[in-house]
């Protein structure tokens, strides 16, 4: 299949794979951003308590993805996005039920937002450098990287404004059903994909500096997770 010069990486089947379910996920995701935003000022009234609930998503990314990124280097990435995709989906029904009952309560979307801090300082850095194993041409992975950087704010804006035009029509808990509903698209990609096993090389003892440090490989894994972390927070 060709496409044009700008979108040169979607020839891989398993990157076009990835790049559609990370596509439709991401609005869904920012659209439950969104909502969350909307429905905790509007539970509390209070800029703080807002802020307190950012900080409980981002703290335990922060806190925890230089540990789990040593431990993706370690797992298979595609078992291990499954497994932080289907978590992130169980989060956002979770949010959805309680909206839909009234049931919501502030320490409840705390601990919610905790938990997804916790899976997101896994799944970033697995699906940034999940990347490298996708694309089967070498010279398409800078396209590649530009693709995803382009997708993530593409769906933060499409995302954003769904997610005010549809809480002004419907309501808020819609917004965490649509979030739901979109994981279904990345995990089933993953589960499309057909990717050749990796071998890591296992260093000598006479090794002062191990071998996958040396390689180029890492060192474009090592970049990858270092650029997505600089795209999600930006």
């Amino acid at each position: 299949m060709q496409f044009p010069e700008t979108f040169r990486a979607l020839e891989s089947r398993n990157y076009r794979l990835f790049f559609i379910g990370q596509g439709l996920s991401l609005i869904g995701t920012w659209m439950s951003q969104t909502a969350l935003i909307w429905l905790v000022y509007h539970l509390t009234n209070s800029a703080l308590l807002l802020g307190v609930v950012g900080f409980a998503q981002q703290f335990p990314n922060f806190l925890l993805s230089p540990f789990a990124g040593v431990l993706v280097d370690r797992w298979n990435r595609q078992h291990t996005l499954i497994a932080t995709q289907a978590l992130s989906m169980l989060q956002s029904l979770l949010l959805a039920v309680l909206a839909f009952s009234n049931a919501i309560d502030l320490w409840y979307i705390i601990a919610l937002s905790v938990f997804q801090g916790c899976v997101n300082a896994v799944d970033i850095p697995a699906r940034q450098s999940f990347v490298v194993h996708l694309v089967d041409r070498p010279e398409n992975l800078g396209n590649a990287i530009a693709l995803n950087s382009s997708i993530f704010r593409g769906a933060r804006l499409m995302g954003s404004a769904s997610a005010g035009l549809l809480i002004a029509a419907v309501g808020i808990p819609a917004c965490f059903a649509i979030d739901t509903v979109s994981y279904a698209a990345v995990i089933a990609g993953l589960f499309a994909m057909r990717l050749r096993k990796r071998e890591m090389p296992i260093p000598s003892q006479d090794e002062t500096v191990p071998r996958p440090i040396q390689s180029t490989s890492s060192l474009s894994t090592s970049s990858l997770i270092i650029g997505g972390l600089r795209v999600y927070y930006c």
